[in-house]
């Protein structure tokens, strides 16, 4: 048998190209390559980026100030922490309506335990998460157990919850919380070490965070690697982490010359580092995404999907207790208006964030994402003067956008 040994010899380059120009539109095309394998990952990164750059022309530097910069932290915590949640609801194929309603009830029920019945913060405070543990449990049984569909559950537990919250606080509004409750919507980390014009504690946590963001890439990109993926060319990669080492300290340096990092960003920090883990490596999130991508499947494959979607509306009731705490610490007060359209918000965090409504796409990082995108383009629109009508408008045709963007993306890919 022949061969043809010409097929072995390396191609020149065409006439008037180098072969360095060669390299350079290979390694273009694998970068772009890389950005259309990683879309639903990458894109709204971008437009967050894109969106920041705009609202800090627009409002003449204003939206990066350190001052504004922990405004948006804390106004928007309680939504980034239930668009974690959420994002697992949709990840397994539900939905979850009650999640406001819920958070407001259990703010009601602080304020009762705290502020009518002196009963102290810590105990009150686990007392609130147990509360939410159970009714994101009753939820979860009479969806998974039952069969009874998610937005029917949850549109019920929607109205239950906003009725106990009227009945709780007869109406009015009841404040104010003990200092220590207080600092877990409003609270700072304390100073430590010498005057050094900045926050030292948050400086070190921020050289800590972005230790910790290169070795978990660079980790990440060594196991592709072992079993065989495509990856980001080398240059590509580090300019990926040059990029991350130049958000995480520029962030930090903005929290380190204000008052430093606030309390709920640590607490959202350890939840998003635990969930991704969770979704990323232990069996229980591998189990949600096989529910959620092809149920008859996942059964087929012994997973336990009644015990799974189980845990993950007890998960969410845990995480809208955290929010429902987070909210009443912040105001000061538990109020029956508080929570409206919570769950809206985390809903469209999630989906903009690179969610799919048919279940089995997501991630914890693209959730926080989605739930950014929101905050920066509310608090930009305020800095604006932007009416609150033109403000629903905005958001409404930014969530409409981003989940045409995932219709798009599944027919392109042919899913």
């Amino acid at each position: 048998m022949s061969t043809d040994v010409t097929d072995k010899v390396p191609a020149s380059a065409p006439p008037g190209k180098s072969g360095g120009s060669a390299a350079g539109g290979n390694l273009l095309q694998l970068i772009l390559g890389g950005l259309r394998r990683n879309m639903r990952q990458y894109g709204m990164l971008i437009a967050l980026g894109l969106i920041v750059v705009l609202f800090q022309v627009w409002t003449g530097g204003d939206l990066l100030l350190p001052r504004n910069v922990s405004n948006l932290v804390l106004q928007n915590s309680y939504i980034l922490i239930l668009a974690i949640g959420m994002m697992l609801v949709i990840i397994a194929g539900h939905i979850d309506l009650s999640v406001g309603s819920l958070t407001a009830f259990v703010g009601a029920f602080a304020a009762v335990l705290t502020v009518q019945h002196g009963v102290a913060w810590p105990v009150a405070l686990v007392l609130c998460l147990l509360v939410g543990a159970l009714a994101g449990s009753v939820q979860g049984f009479l969806i998974a157990y039952l069969g009874i569909p998610s937005f029917i559950v949850t549109l019920a537990g929607m109205l239950l919850f906003r009725g106990l919250t009227e009945i709780f606080l007869q109406g009015q509004t009841l404040g104010p919380f003990p200092n220590g409750l207080q600092k877990l919507g409003n609270g700072f980390l304390p100073e430590v070490g010498p005057n050094t014009n900045y926050h030292n504690l948050t400086l070190l946590l921020g050289f800590v965070l972005l230790a910790f963001v290169v070795y978990q890439e660079v980790r990440d990109r060594k196991r592709e690697q072992e079993f065989s993926l495509d990856v980001l060319p080398r240059n590509a990669f580090l300019l990926k982490l040059v990029a991350i080492a130049a958000a995480v300290l520029a962030v930090t340096m903005l929290l380190a010359s204000y008052q430093g990092a606030p309390i709920i960003l640590i607490v959202l920090g350890v939840l998003v580092v635990g969930y991704g883990y969770v979704m990323r490596n232990a069996v229980f999130g591998r189990h949600i995404y096989a529910i959620g991508g092809n149920l008859p499947a996942a059964k087929l494959s012994g997973v336990k999907d009644k015990k799974v979607t189980f845990l993950v509306f007890l998960n969410m009731g845990v995480l809208a207790a955290l929010a429902g705490l987070v909210v009443a610490a912040r105001l000061n007060a538990a109020s029956p208006k508080a929570g409206l359209n919570f769950e809206l918000e985390a809903i469209a965090s999630s989906f903009i964030g690179g969610a799919s409504m048919s279940g089995g796409v997501g991630t914890v990082l693209g959730a926080i994402i989605g739930g950014l995108v929101l905050g920066v383009l509310n608090n930009g629109m305020n800095l604006l003067s932007v009416g609150t009508d033109w403000q629903q408008v905005i958001k409404g045709l930014a969530l409409l956008a981003a989940v045409g963007f995932d219709v798009w993306n599944k027919r392109k890919s042919g899913s």
